[in-house]
């Protein structure tokens, strides 16, 4: 065969090979837990509810960074995306700002809290906008699920934040976190209990209510490269998986709550602020968390 046909063959295989590694390519669905505390340029409640008077900007800002989380995991191959406002009301991000063919969870109820839509269909979950546990003396905003109200929160004697709650659950259904953005003592406190996941530190504590921080457009770009650097080696995690049966330990800051929690047959009193629930898997310990510290005798309708 002459020079002049070969090219076209060559050209016709590498055109054939690229097309059947793309037709055999698996779909990516990434999941994407999304809180506001660790958004960058966050440090108090100016930022983090309607009332504040910075809120409706950092609302923008946090749908940003969701948007470049997006971005980079599109950039290393995901396909499709479910993003879960979890954040305060739960009615934060600016849908309007995102593709078409992402979807979005908001407001509550829901039995799976922060990671309500997660399922075994996903590759990998990313967090952004994380802040460490209310046992961290560092980390802005610092809590677990509620800042009024808890004062620990354990999985099988461990103290986790919501991070690790969260991770537990995407665990069941076999699913690995690959990301977190945050403040440094977020990010520090997750790898160092999920492993060495990727790490987006948007903004430097200083104390609870102040933070050294990157401009919002710089902790984009710093997200978005997490993401990419995450979903690229998204086989490299592996879920943080917590032994069936799981023991929910709940401290609270107050007495009342466990007191009233006791009189459930299903829940132990372990002490005057703790209690302890025993679960058959995270669903089921989801379920109850989201009970405990979500009902009110008068909620309506």
């Amino acid at each position: 065969m002459s020079a002049r046909g070969v090219r076209p063959l060559l050209s016709a295989l590498l055109l054939a090979s690229s097309l059947g590694a793309t037709l055999g390519a698996a779909p990516m669905k990434v999941y994407i837990s999304a809180d506001m505390e660790g958004v960058a340029g966050v440090v108090t409640g100016d930022q983090l509810g309607p009332t504040g008077f910075e809120y409706e900007r950092f609302r923008g800002f946090m749908t940003n960074e969701v948007l470049a989380a997006i971005e980079g995991a599109r950039a290393a191959g995901a396909t499709e995306f479910v993003v879960c406002d979890s954040h305060g009301n739960g009615e934060n991000l600016l849908i309007e700002k995102f593709p078409k063919d992402v979807q979005i969870i908001r407001s509550w109820p829901r039995p799976l809290g922060m990671m309500e839509g997660i399922d075994r269909s996903f590759g990998a979950v990313l967090f952004v906008g994380y802040h460490a546990s209310t046992t961290n003396p560092q980390g802005v905003r610092a809590h677990t699920m509620s800042s009024a109200n808890l004062a620990d929160l354990r999985l099988n004697g461990v103290s986790v934040p919501e991070a690790g709650l969260n991770a537990a659950i995407a665990a069941h259904f076999g699913v690995p976190v690959a990301m977190i953005s945050g403040d440094d003592a977020i990010v520090k406190e997750a790898q160092a209990l999920l492993g060495p996941i990727e790490g987006a530190v948007v903004k430097w504590a200083i104390s609870f209510h102040s933070a050294r921080t990157l401009t919002p457009e710089a902790s984009c770009d710093r997200i978005r490269e997490a993401a990419q650097k995450a979903v690229s080696r998204a086989k490299d995690f592996k879920p943080w998986t917590v032994a069936a049966p799981v023991a929910v330990e709940i401290r609270f800051k107050n007495y009342r709550p466990s007191e009233l929690l006791a009189y459930l047959p299903s829940v132990e009193r372990t002490d005057a602020h703790s209690v302890r629930f025993r679960a058959k898997d995270m669903v089921e310990a989801s379920r109850f968390l989201e009970f405990a510290l979500g009902y009110q005798p008068d909620l309506a309708p």
